[in-house]
């Protein structure tokens, strides 16, 4: 199968990028995350992203440009529902993407993290596949999850420690109280 990669960050695609390619995939990456803020760290993780795809001879898609405005309007006012808009908005382009290049299907590596909504990315790329036609490859890559590490040690890649938003950077650098 002619696969389109989704790809959060280079730590989180070191998993399923061999793994798809062992299984007979053919692979290629896609760059899009208009969450990740500020801009410094977008390409920090983009870095990482091209450094992975110099690793396995991968190709990726990048756009040109850093479209967190997109980001911002798609959760305005909606911020208690920010991880559904933001995966609809990275899968919807990821979708979009694969149909333009006459892919398979498309995937994530989002699907390797435990940190993220696992069962909303799955019902998510399952709309999107219904909307536009372009099957959501569906693999539960959270058992690789200790080989990201590893390998992204071994690579030397940027590990960031939030999703990227600017609303998990706050929970993520925030002093912990007992209310939250």
């Amino acid at each position: 199968m002619n696969l389109l990669l989704h790809m959060c960050c280079g730590p989180c695609a070191s998993y399923p990028v061999p793994a798809l390619l062992e299984a007979g995939h053919q692979v290629h990456g896609f760059y899009y995350n208009p969450n990740v803020h500020p801009y410094q760290e977008y390409q920090r993780r983009q870095e990482g992203v091209k450094k992975l795809a110099e690793t396995f001879n991968l190709e990726v898609i990048y756009l040109p440009e850093y479209e967190i405005e997109k980001y911002f309007q798609a959760i305005a006012f909606r911020e208690g529902q920010r991880c559904r808009l933001c995966y609809y908005l990275r899968l919807k382009r990821a979708a979009q993407v694969a149909m333009r290049g006459r892919f398979d299907a498309f995937t994530t590596s989002l699907l390797v993290s435990p940190f993220q909504k696992h069962d909303l990315l799955r019902e998510i790329g399952e709309q999107v596949s219904l909307e536009t036609g372009i099957p959501f490859y569906y693999q539960d890559f959270r058992p690789g999850y200790p080989e990201t590490v590893t390998r992204s040690r071994e690579l030397n890649l940027y590990r960031q420690q939030y999703c990227g938003c600017l609303f998990s950077e706050r929970e993520r650098y925030r002093p912990r109280t007992k209310n939250n």
